[in-house]
């Protein structure tokens, strides 16, 4: 388990704290609006009311225990650039921020974000489990019950071919397919075997992909 800090609770910051709650993790939410304290608190582990842009605030909460921070601020572009350089500077490893544009994006990277994203092009959701296995390369929900998910091969799968792991019954998901550097393929046979580097397309019930991420998590690949 993960311990993230979500920062911000617009509708991309809600949406990643909700769903890497949901995922099993330690989320805590700061937003200076109560009312959207209040509204999180049952999708959170801790929801704090305060000014994250106040290094004392952030230091208060024990940021720099967190594995991970998410500069979720909305417009406000001078307060998204004073936290990010903020948990940086306060041993955040990893800092994911929000940007508005590409010049706030490089402004973002210069003071040591690690991922930028823009929301109009990345899901919250998608968000979210990326940032919980580096394994997993994208995330898309198909429906409310299916999702597809690429997922780096794991180092225990490397060397057994597909009828082998049986992914099928072992966890509830099909592969659709094999990614091999630049070439993809779309009919894997069951006697094809796994490579070191290999990415496969699958996909299955947010249930089995959330217990396949969970594996994936703990084993590297």
């Amino acid at each position: 388990m993960k311990q993230f800090a979500v920062i911000g609770l617009g509708r991309f910051g809600i949406s990643v704290a909700r769903t890497l709650y949901e995922m099993g993790h330690d989320v805590l939410a700061i937003d200076k609006n109560e009312e959207l304290i209040s509204a999180v608190s049952d999708y959170t582990t801790h929801a704090v009311q305060g000014d994250a842009s106040e290094e004392g605030v952030l230091q208060s909460l024990g940021i720099k225990n967190f594995d991970v921070a998410v500069v979720a601020i909305g417009g406000d572009i001078e307060a998204s650039i004073m936290v990010t350089m903020i948990v940086k500077e306060l041993g955040v490893k990893y800092v994911l921020a929000k940007a508005q544009n590409d010049m706030h994006a490089r402004v973002l990277y210069k003071i040591g974000a690690d991922k930028v994203v823009f929301p109009e092009r990345d899901m919250g959701v998608r968000v979210a489990h990326n940032l919980v296995s580096t394994n997993i390369m994208d995330y898309i929900e198909l429906s409310p019950n299916y999702s597809l998910m690429e997922l780096s091969v794991l180092s225990i799968w490397v060397g057994k071919s597909l009828k082998e792991l049986n992914m099928r019954a072992k966890y509830g998901i099909n592969v659709i397919a094999i990614k091999r550097g630049e070439s993809i393929n779309v009919t894997p046979k069951a006697d094809d075997v796994l490579r070191k580097g290999d990415v496969l397309i699958i996909v299955g019930t947010a249930g089995d992909i959330g217990k396949l991420e969970t594996l994936s998590g703990r084993v590297a690949g």
